[in-house]
């Protein structure tokens, strides 16, 4: 790597972290992975497109291409079940990364149903890094050039370090959607405890009880029986009218086992 590299590497990893850290909303999540992906392109040698495949239960996506023909090529490496990206989503060198040095040679064996279609579409080599492991979602970052054997292991180390900050923001917006839903849930049951509270006199804790026990009867997760019983407050109320809006009538609490 030669020093203007090295300066310019910085300088667009500096520049990716700062929007990072001024993103303060999930909102701009796809906005900043595009920035990261353009930035790599801009950065690493020989790339002339770029794009990630998320893969969630199985279903692999294409998320902020370049362009729209590399949406295409990611989204058929997802249908065919082969091509580089897969490759790195499912079974990646130790660093998580796989290059295909010239799909018009060697490579065309190694992917021979995704190779031609990608040559067809001016793709000639193409780098992919594995972004995530854990969990139902992965995602690799897949960098394209229109040239074969362009991508060497600085291009190799390059796309790695974006890759770590596209993997990092990934993994906060996972963490951020799992806090989302607790909190959801949690002001579900409160609700629903307010609703016990003052429909059969009781306190917190034995409200709570109620919940636990229906839960446990029915089968069901006790923010499903929650959120049942808010919905029959509000059928009901909407029934009789808002004076009788949070009052139940006399039944167990908790949906059958059968949902009904």
């Amino acid at each position: 790597m030669h020093p203007g590299q090295a300066d310019q590497l910085v300088v667009a990893l500096r520049r990716a972290a700062r929007t990072l850290l001024d993103r303060r909303s999930i909102r701009d999540l796809p906005r900043t992975l595009s920035e990261i992906v353009t930035a790599a392109v801009e950065t690493v040698p020989g790339a002339t497109a770029g794009g990630l495949s998320v893969t969630e239960d199985g279903i692999i996506d294409s998320c902020n291409p370049t362009s729209r023909g590399i949406s295409e090529l990611d989204r058929l490496q997802g249908e065919l079940h082969e091509g580089p990206c897969v490759t790195a989503l499912e079974c990646p060198a130790e660093d998580g990364a796989v290059i295909a040095e010239d799909l018009a040679g060697a490579d065309a064996q190694r992917w021979p149903r995704f190779a031609p279609a990608a040559v067809a579409a001016g793709c000639r080599s193409m780098l992919s890094t594995q972004l995530a492991t854990n969990g139902r979602t992965r995602a690799a970052l897949n960098l394209y050039a229109a040239e074969p054997g362009v991508f060497d292991s600085e291009a190799r180390l390059l796309a790695g370090l974006f890759g770590v900050q596209a993997a990092m923001l990934l993994h906060g917006s996972e963490q951020a959607a799992h806090l989302a839903r607790a909190v959801d849930s949690r002001d579900v049951i409160g609700q629903a405890k307010g609703v016990l509270m003052e429909r059969f006199g009781v306190d917190e804790n034995q409200a709570f009880r109620m919940l636990v026990e229906s839960s446990q009867s029915t089968n069901l997760k006790l923010v499903d029986v929650a959120r049942w019983l808010l919905g029959e407050v509000a059928r009901r109320g909407a029934r009789r009218g808002p004076a009788d809006t949070a009052r139940l009538d006399a039944s167990p609490v908790g949906p059958s086992p059968s949902g009904s």
